[in-house]
């Protein structure tokens, strides 16, 4: 197990998925152009969902590049992780819809696996990751977070307790 690459990439996971959040936050609504403009599918629903932004994507690709280069990583490394972390949170929520869940609500497993998942299978080889690295990684961004989440939550910087 390589643990320098594995603490590299939670970190780098961490950006990208926590730079949306800390947006929100920071902006309120401001900026907050829906990323499917509100586009309803066949089957009624929305496509992502209010809660998945403009703002959010650039936030994660801005912060997670900078991340990496203050990691001593390329900034394009941290761009992929951060692009492919979203479109594993977009496959989420698009998932999410389908199943008639509402926006921003939980669906444990579905809101932590792809979106670590996806983006540790993109980087494995520019952070020499092996697959049970992966797994290690994913377990661990999974419990971190819940957990991490909760405190969010107490803090108020996150809107829900999950």
């Amino acid at each position: 197990m390589s643990v320098v690459p594995i603490l590299q990439a939670l970190l780098l996971l961490t950006l990208a998925n926590g730079a949306p959040v800390v947006a929100k936050k920071v902006f309120g609504s401001r900026f907050a152009l829906p990323l499917d403009a509100g586009a309803l599918l066949f089957d009624g629903r929305p496509v992502f969902g209010t809660s998945k932004t403009v703002r959010g994507i650039l936030a994660s690709v801005v912060a997670t590049a900078i991340g990496a280069a203050l990691l001593g990583l390329h900034y394009e490394l941290g761009s992929l992780v951060a692009i492919v972390a979203m479109a594993g949170d977009l496959f989420a929520s698009f998932l999410k819809r389908r199943l008639n869940l509402p926006s921003s609500s939980q669906a444990i497993g579905l809101d932590q696996v792809p979106e670590s998942l996806f983006p540790l299978l993109a980087c494995r080889v520019a952070l020499s990751l092996s697959y049970a690295d992966i797994f290690v990684a994913v377990w661990i961004f999974f419990v971190g977070e819940l957990a991490i989440s909760r405190i969010l939550y107490i803090l108020r910087v996150r809107d829900q307790p999950y």
